[in-house]
């Protein structure tokens, strides 16, 4: 079976290697030149250091709400964008999706100009209730929620609409409200995808800086994520912390794409 699939590989063109190579060279360099600048002997005492546990437990902590926050809202997107015929539905899919290829620093005086103190709903809040929200802990889940929940979205509408509705129509002629149906039926059957697009959402939450640190800011302890712990480290000429937590959230990344890869790919 090996050699068949050998002679029916298509044979890579010479002119596409140089420029394979290239964009190779372009996304893996940097991820080398990390690792060979890694202060491998000081990695514990900077992983163990008081700033980078605190940082790393507000992201673990943030970006584990946030993701429960996104199953909670984004599901029933997904679930309107794959199975209703809702006017401007298209509208809405381009509009959920936006946050995919805005510049963060956007996504983050966009919340500002509406969970602001003046901004349209945090106005509002404070007035009505004394609630601020910018430059809090809360403000970091919500800056990780508005960027990382297309994630999710994306992936659980593309399984809604692969999945075979057969089930869900044997459950309704049954009987089943539609309710019912939806927990008993077809949530079970797309958790796949679910369960991935969870995974993506944390693991960009995990990541999220531009629109954190515009939102939210950089209190020690508050709102200092690890990649604003990271960003702070640069700033401050302390290269080697900078190097670690790098490493750290590119270990994350990679295991979980690798974790993922054959649920797109199907390949080993």
């Amino acid at each position: 079976m090996s050699r068949t699939r050998r002679r029916q590989d298509p044979r890579v063109p010479a002119v596409l290697l140089i420029p394979a190579a290239l964009g190779v060279a372009i996304l893996v360099l940097p991820m080398v030149g990390l690792v060979l600048r890694a202060p491998w002997g000081g990695l514990p005492s900077i992983l163990t250091s008081d700033e980078v546990l605190t940082a790393l437990r507000l992201s673990l902590v943030t970006a584990t709400v946030s993701t429960g926050v996104a199953l909670v809202c984004g599901v029933p997107v997904a679930w309107l964008l794959a199975r209703t015929r809702l006017p401007g539905r298209s509208v809405l899919r381009g509009l959920v999706t936006v946050p995919l290829v805005l510049p963060p620093v956007v996504g983050g005086v966009a919340l500002l100009m509406v969970f602001g103190r003046r901004g349209l709903v945090g106005g509002w809040l404070h007035d009505t209730f004394g609630i601020s929200l910018p430059f809090t802990t809360e403000a970091v889940v919500l800056a990780q929620v508005f960027v990382a929940m297309p994630f999710l979205i994306v992936a659980v509408e593309g399984a809604l609409r692969t999945a075979d509705r057969r089930y869900e129509d044997v459950a309704a002629t049954l009987g089943a409200t539609s309710w019912t149906t939806f927990r008993r039926v077809t949530l079970p059957g797309v958790a796949p995808g679910v369960l991935a697009g969870a995974v993506l959402c944390w693991a960009r939450a995990l990541g999220e800086f531009g629109a954190t640190v515009t939102f939210a800011g950089s209190f020690p302890g508050t709102t200092r994520t690890l990649p604003l712990e990271a960003y702070v480290a640069i700033n401050a000429g302390d290269t080697e912390v900078a190097i670690v937590l790098s490493l750290l959230m590119i270990a994350v990344s990679v295991t979980i794409l690798v974790g993922l890869r054959d649920r797109w790919i199907g390949t080993s």
